[in-house]
């Protein structure tokens, strides 16, 4: 850490000068208080881009399981499977009702009404038709890319969404995200980006009941419910959220 710091201190900028201002500023405020804390050059942990206008959020991130979760709520399923989303969604969900969180990397994850169980999206370890509430949110487009230690597929995609659709019980809701752009694409190895006509194809024998956009640029909204054709073709890397359910 200190040597990192030291090289940052070497390129003298805006930020660095207003770093070691306010340093010192907090160095002279301690002489003239009761010293409570260790405030020696050793500690330093310079955040140098933090001080915004605005607070900065990954717009996937925050708002697909702001999506989720006021689905589920006014569902009120008995319990809720979740398959690899992020960590943060099952265990707010979990404050609400049971959840089971299933991962090829299981978390070490340990809170009531929380279960976090291994689990290969390739081979699920549930009956065929008996998934009453089930999620997989920006999880599908990394399978069979290797990024995270499973078997390199290109096919791989397919494979764990045929095995949602057979888990998935008649009348189920199935709450699927992934990214979302105008051009199908891999970007090797971290994701694939997927138009919206290949994941309806893809789920073609399932039931939409909802299409939510969150749009790259936040200037075209948070969350937005069936999107334009002409939104849809400025998206790179746009975040899909679809509702189906099983007839």
């Amino acid at each position: 850490m200190i040597k990192k710091i030291r090289k940052i201190f070497s390129r003298e900028n805006s930020n660095i000068i207003k770093f070691k201002t306010e340093f010192k500023q907090l160095l002279d405020l301690e002489k003239r208080s009761t010293k409570r804390f260790s405030l020696e050059e050793e500690n330093l942990y310079p955040c140098l881009s933090d001080s915004t206008a605005q607070t900065g959020f990954d717009r996937h991130y925050v708002y697909h399981p702001a999506w989720a979760t006021r689905i589920i709520i006014n569902n009120a399923p008995a319990k809720h499977i979740d398959i690899s989303s992020t960590l943060h969604f099952c265990s707010t969900l979990s404050a609400i009702l049971p959840v089971e969180f299933y991962d090829y990397r299981p978390a070490k994850l340990e809170l009531p009404n929380l279960k976090s169980l291994p689990g290969d999206l390739m081979n699920l370890p549930f009956e065929s038709n008996s998934i009453e509430s089930l999620s997989c949110m920006h999880t599908v487009e990394h399978v069979g890319l290797g990024r995270y230690g499973d078997p390199v597929d290109y096919d791989g995609d397919i494979k764990a969404i045929n095995e949602l659709k057979r888990v998935l019980a008649p009348k189920g809701t199935l709450l699927f995200v992934v990214p979302l752009g105008f051009k199908d694409t891999i970007c090797f190895n971290a994701h694939r980006i997927y138009s919206k006509d290949q994941v309806l194809k893809l789920f073609s024998d399932l039931v939409l009941k909802e299409f939510t956009l969150i749009p790259e640029d936040e200037a075209d909204g948070g969350l937005v419910v069936n999107p334009s054709d002409e939104l849809l073709k400025k998206q790179f890397y746009g975040c899909g959220c679809f509702w189906f359910t099983k007839e």
